[in-house]
């Protein structure tokens, strides 16, 4: 049995598996932020199920005495009444739903080229860093309870962990020669 000493893998399979990479992270990304918009169109249902999994489902938010369960009451309590008395306020909360599978889609060249399409991982890094002040800022103004607005800062910096990731990948892949085109005959498979 001859023993070989395997060398560096050669540039087009490397760049190749880095790619592979890149678009797994963020594909699962991409349907991250899909998942979540979709989930806001059942609100007033999807508190009701997590207060019947709490197990308090038939009580009020003065009848309970820690933070979080106080907060699933008075959100769903406040939902059920503005859908009573004005069903048409939900809509917002639809088109919040949308922009987040909007933001998905806008993804997509940066999945299919990152190198040229670099930009949007960056303005995708601008967009989780503004998250912060916004949920910080405009929480306090609607009377968020700061625990609520840490956890929606979180979603800021933990969606900033693989964007970050995927932009030192794009990178990489430009310094390495990755071809521009995402269609041409010189374009690495996916």
């Amino acid at each position: 049995m001859q023993n070989r000493k395997e060398g560096p893998m050669p540039p087009e399979l490397a760049n190749a598996a880095l790619l592979r990479k890149l678009r797994i992270v963020l594909g699962v990304f991409m349907l991250a932020l899909v998942l979540s918009g979709l989930t806001a169109f059942p609100l007033e249902r999807e508190l009701s199920m997590v207060c019947s999994a709490r197990g308090i489902e038939q009580l009020h938010p003065s009848d309970v005495h820690n933070g979080l369960d106080s907060w699933l009451l008075t959100v769903r309590d406040g939902l059920g009444e503005m859908y009573a008395k004005h069903p048409w306020i939900a809509y917002g909360t639809d088109w919040l739903a949308f922009a987040h599978i909007i933001i998905a889609i806008f993804f997509i060249g940066a999945y299919v080229n990152p190198v040229r399409n670099v930009w949007v991982l960056e303005a995708g890094l601008v967009a989780c860093a503004l998250v912060v002040p916004l949920a910080l800022i405009c929480g306090h103004i609607r009377q968020i309870p700061l625990g609520w607005r840490l956890i929606d800062c979180s979603f800021g910096v933990v969606g900033a962990v693989p964007l970050w990731i995927c932009l030192r990948w794009a990178r990489e892949l430009e310094r390495s020669g990755h071809p521009q085109s995402p269609c041409g005959t010189n374009a690495v498979a996916p």
